[in-house]
């Protein structure tokens, strides 16, 4: 059997035959939405981010203009994809209060305060009505509530007076169990559907994908993405990893087909990202897009991207379902970008790879007990959309300063492409870096044309294992199993992605860094498995208070708490940036793409995004880093924000890529825009909060724009 495919007999019999001969065709059959608000994260269940609003074109786009703001006036960053029904907006602020906005004029109409304050990124929130009421879906933290729609006041009749605790049902004591809601859940008939957020380091539970009553909060079923004993894949996993191993969790969010009752779910990887000589095996279904009857929970048929990952390469958002054509025929398929730039495309039905995929060989791990997979898949079409191997021809020639920097630190690099298993004690080129590629803002769809938009960001970053093998107090142990893959092994950290923690017992009391260990916040999961004795403990080596009162070694060095399982550590993962914290590679920096799905070819790639000064010095059309998605337009248009550097509102001509509109945001809009109409006028709103790990101010605003 494809050690990456496999579906039922059932659907095999069903298979989309031989690769047909492409032609540059489109699905003029494919039925298109004929709501004209946004009631869905991603704007439909189908992840599209497509809407067949024409009043605002490519004729008068230039006309566009502030029509409201939203400030919350909370500081923490927004990467939130609001909703819209009828004439209502649901989305939340940085602290994750879940409000409610008149679309049309940006009045609050009620804002819910769980009183669990979190700084996570919160994406979305999910929508179901009976007809007559509508409720909200949201989650805040390991909570997930559900709220009257009308007034924003949770229903008790759901779960525990009106929430489920996420953390129940995973694994051993639920207090102990770390997982949020990055991403919003995906309602299917009376069934919301959701994966969750888990941390990167043990322990960590599995990433179970559940669904639960939506009216009552009960479970209805639950995936295991860490096979049981019996279940299928279970032989990818050693024999007791079920019981001990943790994540292969869906953070990223789901698209769902509602006719065929399918949804479709992206996975992480497991724990540890960058060592897996304790899961030694393929791993299923971590790093697997995963096809799931949507009323059952059964596994219809799945693709894993990556086998037993090394390199943290989670599938990072939804799919887009669209329809191409193949031999005169349109065919449903399910479209899924990755952080390494691939593009894989499936039969929606089958999983029956639309364009070939090649399993090709790649270079064993020299780590002890490390097994890295001898192939990894590779698609014919498309071609990747970011670069794939650092070379010395593609290091910075901004200043021959920085390029004599980059040069020199690139000759200490371990630098092989993709898939290379990082080494021990030598940096490792990771190109592009973990955070993409594509992330987790996802892609846009023009449902007419079978094309697919994607923003990348491109940019090496770099890392090399160690022996974990810490001396000193408990403290210093539990800091090295739990926090140096992010802060390193000396604290330093990689600001502004990762806060160095050098002295950070001067700039915080000890109950603020108790709360941030408990609550989390940004790229940090909380760790709830942190409590009692192994929290002073850490608490008093990140204060540089270690000694006499430090808690006794022998009483709690084995507990699992303190992730005594991990053998070897990160030095520290960093961005590979030349002294002035630009990329210390050759520009684009950030890329928006636009691939024809019928052929697989590009029609056009362009630069996204750019930083003020290097323009001012005559460097245009960098790109930059950037997060959040495209939205598409049957006006022939396609908005996006996420550029970090250049806080700017884009939209490009869909056809062309050519840039039509910009705006500057108060704050940068990490985060995907959402269209809708109301008696008559067309808004494109955007979240505007700058982006909870990187530079620059950050806010909690929402802003509209419409023509005058």
């Amino acid at each position: 059997m494809n050690r990456n495919f496999a579906a039922s007999p059932l659907l095999l019999a069903t298979l989309f035959g031989a690769f047909a001969t492409l032609r540059a065709e489109v699905c003029d059959n494919y039925a298109l939405p004929l709501r004209s608000d946004w009631p869905v994260y991603g704007g439909q269940a189908e992840g599209d981010h497509y809407s067949p609003l024409t009043q605002i074109n490519r004729s008068n786009v230039h006309k566009l203009k502030q029509a409201w703001t939203y400030d919350a006036a909370e500081e923490g960053g927004l990467e939130t994809s609001p909703i819209i029904v009828g004439q209502s907006l649901f989305a939340y602020t940085a602290s994750q209060k879940v409000i409610a906005l008149d679309a049309a004029t940006g009045k609050l109409l009620w804002k819910f305060d769980s009183g669990v304050h979190s700084s996570q990124p919160a994406r979305g929130v999910a929508y179901w009505s009976d007809g007559v009421h509508g409720r909200i879906l949201a989650g805040v933290m390991n909570y997930l509530y559900a709220l009257d729609a009308e007034t924003g006041k949770p229903i008790p009749s759901f779960g525990e007076q009106g929430r489920i605790d996420l953390r129940k049902g995973l694994r051993d004591d639920y207090l102990s169990q770390s997982i949020a809601l990055t991403s919003p859940g995906i309602v299917y008939q009376d069934l919301i559907i959701i994966g969750g957020r888990n941390p990167e380091t043990y322990p960590a539970p599995p990433g179970d994908v559940r669904a639960f009553d939506v009216r009552t909060g009960s479970l209805r079923w639950s995936f295991h993405t860490i096979p049981h004993p019996g279940e299928f894949g279970y032989e990818t996993w050693p024999a007791d990893a079920w019981k001990t191993a943790g994540a292969a969790n869906n953070w990223a969010g789901m698209a769902l087909d509602p006719q065929r009752g399918i949804v479709y779910v992206p996975t992480g990887s497991a724990v540890f990202d960058f060592y897996g000589a304790d899961r030694v095996g393929d791993d299923l279904f971590a790093d697997t897009l995963l096809a799931l009857d949507a009323k059952t929970g059964k596994r219809l048929w799945h693709f894993q991207g990556v086998h037993h990952d090394i390199w943290d390469r989670d599938f990072p958002s939804p799919p887009a379902l669209l329809s191409v054509k193949r031999n005169g025929h349109c065919v449903d398929a399910v479209a899924q970008t990755t952080k390494q730039g691939y593009l894989y495309l499936f039969d929606r039905a089958s999983g029956q790879p639309l364009f070939p995929i090649e399993e090709r060989p790649y270079p064993a791990s020299d780590v002890p007990g490390e097994v890295a997979s001898h192939t990894q898949p590779m698609p014919a079409l498309p071609a990747p959309f970011t670069r794939q191997m650092l070379t010395q021809d593609l290091l910075t020639t901004r200043t021959p300063q920085a390029h004599e920097q980059a040069v020199k630190e690139f000759a200490t690099f371990r630098s092989g492409g993709q898939f290379v298993p990082v080494g021990l004690n030598k940096e490792t080129v990771v190109f592009p870096c973990f955070l993409g590629g594509a992330e987790w803002g996802g892609p846009a769809v023009d449902r007419t044309r079978g094309v697919i938009y994607v923003n990348a960001n491109e940019a090496a970053c770099v890392l090399a294992l160690t022996e974990n093998k810490p001396t000193g107090s408990t403290g210093e142990r539990i800091y090295h199993n739990q926090c140096s893959l992010c802060h390193g092994k000396d604290l330093a950290g990689t600001p502004p992605l990762y806060p160095s923690l050098v002295d950070v017992g001067k700039r915080l009391s000890p109950q603020q860094i108790a709360a941030k260990i408990a609550q989390g916040g940004g790229r940090m999961p909380s760790f709830p498995n942190l409590r009692d004795a192994h929290l002073l403990a850490l608490i008093q080596f990140l204060a540089g208070k270690t000694g006499a009162s430090d808690p006794d070694m022998g009483a709690i060095y084995s507990s699992a708490a303190d992730g005594a399982i991990m053998k070897y550590e990160v030095t520290g993962s960093r961005d590979f940036l030349d002294a002035e914290g630009y990329p210390a590679i050759t520009p684009p920096w950030g890329t928006l793409n636009a691939i024809d799905l019928n052929t697989g070819r590009y029609l056009w790639k362009i630069p996204l995004g750019e930083y003020s000064e290097l323009v001012a010095k005559g460097m245009a059309n960098t790109g930059s880093e950037n997060y959040g998605g495209p939205i598409v337009t049957a006006g022939g248009l396609l908005f996006i924000g996420a550029t970090v550097a250049d806080k700017k509102f884009r939209a490009f001509d869909s056809k062309t890529g050519k840039l039509l509109w910009e705006s500057v945001l108060p704050f940068a809009g990490t985060a995907t825009p959402a269209t809708y109409m109301i008696e008559g006028k067309q808004y494109v709103v955007i979240a505007s909060g700058g982006s909870q790990f990187a530079k620059g101010p950050s806010g909690s605003a929402y802003v509209a724009f419409r023509l005058p």
